[in-house]
């Protein structure tokens, strides 16, 4: 097998995940304490206690990359390796941890200060994000270039976009875009305008503090959100990463890419199973197994020894 760790965004969190690994062993037990100093959040609480602060932006991001990077050690931990990764917005920093470029402690670190960026860079309810199902990339712009303050954000799959900008804008384009044969519009639940221009002050604020995290060399390709193209040389990262917040998402191109590659696996690791969804519309040849637990590595381990 060829496999490729790819990590889901924002919007799978949930309380309880990776829950089954800190019970099973002091080493994740000590990745929360870490992460709680790294962070200046009360990680045990947010991780594993009924609370809404893991639904906003600043505490999701730390969380959601803390609950990957506990399940990526045991995946490792098991045996299992990938030869290249991939993350999906945020998960870009997991996968960065799992090809060595970024401590576990930087990455809690840096997306909790990413998390706060995002989120005050925009005011409260300035700004909005929405999903376009069935219509091409080019038919969209069409519609939003036309638009000032909207832009397209996220290459999902074929057939599914999401655009991003000033919420009057957005709204703006939505019935814009069904009248153009949209099979689905809907606007997402969502802090800002993620991976548009109105961001970029937002990353600006997040490479100073890039500049002062020592990276060491990948020990495996990963393919950023802005190229889409692998990445071996650490060098590019810092600026990938303040790109990455005002740039959109080439998560459809990345999947294109991993299978040129020759990625015949993809282990998604982390709650959810968005991933899946959009390989199985992207290159449906690829196999995804979802891992967010440990009794999913050990069926992962049974399969393997078949």
């Amino acid at each position: 097998m060829k496999i490729a760790f790819c990590y889901p965004g924002q919007g799978v969190q949930q309380v309880g995940m990776a829950e089954g690994f800190v019970k099973s062993g002091e080493h994740y037990a000590d990745m929360i304490s870490e992460a709680a100093k790294a962070s200046g959040v009360d990680m045990n609480k947010l991780l594993f206690e009924p609370n809404e602060d893991i639904n906003i932006t600043e505490y999701t991001q730390p969380a959601l990359v803390t609950a990957c990077c506990i399940i990526t050690d045991a995946l490792l931990l098991a045996g299992i390796r990938p030869d290249v990764t991939a993350g999906l917005s945020l998960g870009e920093y997991c996968s960065l941890y799992v090809a060595g470029a970024l401590s576990f402690e930087d990455a809690v670190r840096l997306t909790r200060l990413r998390g706060r960026l995002m989120s005050n860079a925009v005011p409260a309810g300035e700004g909005t994000m929405a999903a376009i199902v069935g219509l091409d990339a080019e038919t969209i712009e069409s519609v939003t270039d036309k638009i000032d303050g909207c832009w397209l954000a996220n290459f999902n799959c074929p057939g599914q976009i999401v655009i991003t900008g000033k919420k009057e804008a957005v709204h703006e384009a939505m019935p814009r875009l069904e009248e153009a044969g949209a099979k689905k519009v809907v606007e997402l639940n969502v802090s800002g305008p993620f991976h548009s221009p109105l961001l970029k002050t937002a990353g600006e604020e997040l490479a100073k503090e890039l500049a002062n995290v020592e990276l060491k060399d990948l020990k495996i390709p990963y393919i950023p959100n802005v190229t889409a193209s692998p990445v071996s040389d650490k060098a590019e990262i810092k600026e990938l990463l303040e790109a990455q917040v005002s740039n959109p998402v080439k998560w459809e191109q990345t999947l294109y890419e991993l299978e040129k590659m020759g990625v015949d696996t993809i282990i998604e690791v982390g709650p959810g199973r968005t991933i899946a969804g959009f390989v199985r519309k992207t290159v449906p040849s690829i196999k995804v197994i979802g891992v967010s637990t440990p009794e999913d590595i050990e069926k992962l381990l049974e399969k393997t020894a078949e």
